[in-house]
């Protein structure tokens, strides 16, 4: 059973957000009521785009690693891959 999650936001600026979380939906409200992260903060609301849960905490901080570490194009990929889909026509990415 997974214990520990990786997620995705997807910011009101269009930027995606990758973090990690026991507790998906409580961190996403903590998020957009302004006590998240620094980052997500100025850039709310945030839309929950991916969540994917592991067993070992260690391969889920992993995964959040290594998607905050890629270039825009590879999270568009790493997304889609997923079958994962968002709109951001407003800020010029798809």
């Amino acid at each position: 059973m997974a214990n520990y999650f990786f997620y995705v936001l997807l910011c009101a600026d269009g930027t995606f957000y990758g973090g990690y979380s026991t507790d998906v939906a409580a961190r996403v409200a903590t998020h957009n009521a302004g006590k998240g992260a620094k980052y997500t903060k100025t850039r709310r609301p945030v839309r929950l785009l991916y969540a994917e849960g592991f067993e070992e905490e260690h391969d889920a901080l992993s995964a959040e690693w290594h998607f905050k570490h890629q270039s825009r194009a590879a999270k568009e990929a790493f997304l889609a891959a997923h079958d994962v889909q968002w709109e951001d026509a407003d800020h010029g990415h798809t």
